[in-house]
Formats: structure tokens, C-alpha cells, sequence
């Protein structure tokens, strides 16, 4: 018989898939409408990318306010003026988000000579609030780039951000059942925020650093 860990892992393995299978239903949405329409923002036509699924009409986001790691709160209004990239991960990941903030750190340093009121941003959203404290993600950000800005909220007003996203998250239990012992299952692309913090497209992994650094100073210069 399997044991009550076996048992409660395998249910959030399931509920994950399912999360899974309806980011990816979104997403084919997000496809299909870049097929036929032209992208756009606040009217101005959008240059072709060639590593993001740009929407054709930007999705208003609902209110949110997220914990950031000085203490002060992460509002639509903190976004505005700048391209943001959002990526979802947690501190104790142990590949893909190191990875991937990398990779953002890389790109981040091509936007060096780009104007500071425009250059676009990378915001780390944390998925595991009850390990990552606003501080200790804030570290463990800047630990890859000074100007990356972290952030996370309670699960409840996480979740709602999240799916506003069109992403997912998980918590999955560990072998030893053990309360401190679980990982976290969440989707790996990452959202793109438009100068008004609307979400405006999607990267999907694998990224290549110089196409995505080129992407987003391309749709910076065309939104001044």
C-alpha cells in the first residue's frame, strides 16, 4: 500500500498537469490571435521579435501588490514606463531558475547602454513564500544582477497573480514526508509586462540570450 507522502505527491504530481495542460490551452490562444492580427501597444505597431510570442492586444492585469525585498510594495504603477520581464521560480530550485536568471543576467548587461527610465527590467517572482522571505529573495536576486527586482505574496494573493499570468505552480512533497521537505513545480517561460504593466507576450525556453537581449531593446525603442 502506498504511504500518505506517496499518496499526497502523487495528487499534486496530478493537479500540476492538469494546471499544466490549461497554461498550455492559454497559450495556444496566445498563437493563434499573433497569427492574424497585428501587435500593437497604446496604438503603436510593435516590431517583429523573433524569440517572444507578442500578443496582439495586451491583457489588463488585475490589481496586485507583491512583497518586494526592500520592504516596499510592488504595484502595476512600479512597472509602468518599462518592459518587464517576469520570471517565476523559488531560491532552493536547484537548475532551471539559476539557469535562467543567468541567462536574464547576460541579457541585463547588453541593456547596460540603453536609457535607465526605459531599460527593461527582470522581475523574480518567488512560487515558496513560506522559504523566501522579501530579503532573502532580494539576495539571492541581486547575487545575479544589482537591478533585478524580486518580489512574492501569501499563496492566495500569489496564486491570483500567477494565473493572471496564464502560469502555474505546485508544491510537491519530498520522500521524507517531512514538513520542510518539498520542492516546487512551476512553469518555466517567461511573461512579458509592457510599458502600462499589461502582459503583452510569452518566451518560451530554450532562450538564447543575445535574440532575447535584442528582442526587448527593439520593443523598448518602439514604445518611447
Amino acid at each position: 500500500m502506498a504511504g500518505p507522502g506517496r499518496v499526497q505527491a502523487t495528487m499534486s504530481r496530478r493537479h500540476f498537469l492538469m494546471l499544466v495542460l490549461v497554461f498550455t490551452f492559454a497559450l495556444l490562444g496566445v498563437w493563434a490571435g499573433t497569427r492574424f492580427l497585428p501587435a500593437s501597444t497604446q496604438g503603436v505597431e510593435l516590431p517583429v521579435v523573433r524569440g517572444a510570442t507578442v500578443l496582439p492586444h495586451p491583457r489588463v492585469l488585475p490589481p496586485f501588490a507583491l512583497q518586494q525585498s526592500d520592504g516596499t510594495e510592488l504595484t502595476p504603477e512600479e512597472l509602468t514606463g518599462h518592459w518587464t520581464v517576469v520570471f517565476l521560480g523559488f531560491t532552493h530550485c536547484p537548475d532551471i531558475c539559476p539557469t535562467t536568471l543567468g541567462e536574464l543576467a547576460a541579457a541585463q548587461k547588453l541593456w547596460a547602454a540603453l536609457p535607465d527610465a526605459t531599460r527593461p527590467r527582470v522581475l523574480l517572482v518567488s512560487a515558496d513564500p513560506e522559504r523566501d522571505s522579501p530579503a532573502h529573495l532580494g539576495r539571492y536576486a541581486h547575487a545575479f544582477h544589482p537591478d533585478t527586482l524580486a518580489a512574492t505574496a501569501p499563496i492566495p494573493q500569489l496564486q491570483e497573480f500567477v494565473r493572471s499570468l496564464s502560469l502555474v505552480f505546485a508544491k510537491v512533497p519530498g520522500p521524507s514526508g517531512a514538513a520542510d521537505d518539498y520542492t516546487i513545480d512551476h512553469s518555466a517561460a517567461l511573461i512579458l509586462l509592457d510599458p502600462q504593466a499589461r502582459m503583452a507576450g510569452v518566451i518560451q525556453p530554450p532562450y538564447d540570450v543575445k535574440t532575447l537581449a535584442e528582442d526587448l531593446a527593439a520593443l523598448t525603442k518602439a514604445a518611447r
